[in-house]
């Protein structure tokens, strides 16, 4: 696969997971939550948009 295909995921220092590539996002249903270029995903589980990142590590 290309090096610009594939989905890269990379932790920010005392921050989010940053997601970039062809991706979906699924609940544990199995419903869709987000399909997107690019996102950041909670790591510190202190967000009220779980599993996406707030900002709520900043406080």
């Amino acid at each position: 696969m290309e090096e610009s295909k594939k989905t890269k995921v990379t932790a920010i220092a005392n921050g989010p997971l940053m997601i970039e590539g062809n991706f979906i996002v699924k609940g544990v249903d199995g419903n869709l939550l987000a399909s997107a270029d690019k996102m950041f995903l909670c790591r510190c589980g202190k967000s009220n948009n779980k599993p996406f990142c707030d900002g709520s590590h900043n406080r």
